[in-house]
């Protein structure tokens, strides 16, 4: 034992270290203004193992030495010099420091009153002094040991607490970084698809408008063969073998068909195009009146060599208005969704018929609706509620993230709407959306 005969002053404010459980060490305050009652409280711990003595003759020292040592106990007397001891005894528990450090009151003073006083505003013990020796070791110890344990289950929790808020920290970090990758693939799919529309639509827009003077150029030349033919109705034997040898009636009609399908073809692609620009739209920062039917279809477009594989779209398109939305946003929930469905319906090869259907209509007047339904094999009962948990998924290692309906529900909120599934076994999923027509922001202006 270290025994201090002496007031202790010290600038400082350790915190109390925590020692395994068995070598734990205890550390006693006496504040008590009799030196003899030191000494015979010195005399009676000084062989104590895994003991510090401190000791401390003012209460106006009393509480700077506690909060420097850091005692696991302190033994008080009554009544002190310019000082009550009641009142000492408020000012260590005030102090965030001492306030739960136990307190063992010494006073001659028996009266069962006073001792009820000491307990009600804080004491945890009370001995009449001088105690005995073995009676004053054991409640120390019993009283350290115990605010030693208090300390150390306060510690665990904090860890525990602050272990738990860096999991939550770590996953909020895992799913931002990897929502952000899923954005920035997105976008760069989207500046991929805009620069190809436009490198297209160029060389396209100048087929296109070629067709039409070489349309009407030969139905002049045609108009004019027609008039050769009716003044001159018996050509000379050279033209006649070659009339002949090149098949004039079927060139003449094949001619019109080709320039038909070419006319179509063209018209298929500045579609294409208009699709690629509408999909790849960069609107994240504004909201814009949109035809949601507009980007189902550029959605199946980008999709359609998925669907080619033997999987048929059904489309029920109901009379829509225009919405307040972001359309790029919206594209990559619907590029989600329906991308899932397809992942469904080519894992069932066996499956004769697969078909996803898509309906649209209007919801209680100020609202759009959106299903898209599949028959493939469905989701699980049980793993329904955890579909827009982040990092979820019931793909396969290294087929999803477990973030692309997590992010469509985001997506979802952040327009004010809702996005539900309903699922049976072996009877496909269907997804509902339901979207405001009019945003928040756009019915407040």
């Amino acid at each position: 034992m270290n025994p201090v005969l002496k007031d202790v002053t010290t600038s400082h404010s350790p915190t109390p270290v925590i020692i395994p459980t068995g070598e734990q060490r205890i550390t006693v305050l006496l504040v008590d203004d009799q030196v003899t009652v030191n000494e015979a409280i010195h005399c009676m711990l000084e062989a104590e193992a895994n003991l510090t003595y401190h000791y401390c003759s003012r209460a106006e020292k009393a509480l700077q030495i506690a909060t420097s040592v850091a005692p696991t106990v302190i033994l008080q007397d009554l009544i002190l010099p310019n000082s009550d001891g009641m009142t000492l005894v408020k000012q260590f528990r005030a102090n965030p420091v001492t306030c739960d450090v136990p307190i063992i009151m010494l006073s001659t003073n028996d009266n069962p009153q006073t001792k009820a006083e000491a307990f009600a505003i804080g004491v945890n013990d009370y001995l009449v002094k001088l105690p005995n020796q073995i009676e004053l070791v054991a409640r120390i110890r019993y009283h350290s040991q115990a605010y030693l344990n208090r300390q150390a289950h306060t510690a665990a929790l904090v860890a525990q607490a602050h272990a738990k808020e860096l999991e939550q920290t770590l996953q909020e970090l895992r799913r931002t970084q990897a929502q952000l990758i899923q954005t920035e693939k997105l976008s760069s799919l989207g500046q991929m698809l805009a620069g190809i529309a436009h490198e297209i639509n160029n060389p396209v827009n100048f087929i296109f408008g070629n067709l039409t003077y070489i349309d009407a150029y030969i139905q002049d030349l045609m108009k004019l063969l027609q008039l050769y033919h009716e003044k001159y109705p018996e050509p000379d034997s050279a033209i006649q073998a070659y009339l002949e040898e090149i098949d004039y009636d079927f060139v003449m009609d094949d001619l019109l068909k080709m320039l038909r399908s070419t006319r179509m073809g063209s018209e298929r692609i500045i579609q294409i195009v208009l699709s690629l620009r509408n999909f790849s739209r960069q609107d994240h920062q504004e909201m814009k009146l949109s035809n949601i039917h507009d980007g189902i279809d550029s959605t199946l477009l980008i999709l359609s060599h998925r669907l080619k594989l033997g999987i048929n779209v059904v489309k029920e398109y109901g009379n829509l208005p225009l919405i307040d939305c972001y359309p790029a946003q919206l594209n990559q929930v619907l590029m989600n969704i329906i991308n899932n469905a397809i992942d469904a319906l080519l894992e069932q090869p066996n499956q004769p018929k697969k078909e996803i259907i898509i309906r649209t209509s209007t919801f209680n007047q100020d609202y759009i609706q959106i299903q898209i339904k599949d028959n493939g094999p469905g989701v699980p009962f049980a793993l329904q509620p955890k579909l827009f948990e982040p990092f979820f998924t019931t793909k396969p290692v290294n087929k999803g993230t477990g973030l692309g309906l997590s992010i469509c529900q985001q997506i979802i909120a952040n327009h004010q709407g809702t996005i539900q599934v309903v699922s049976k076994a072996d009877e496909g999923a269907e997804f509902t959306i339901q979207l405001p027509v009019q945003s928040a922001m756009a019915a407040d202006e």
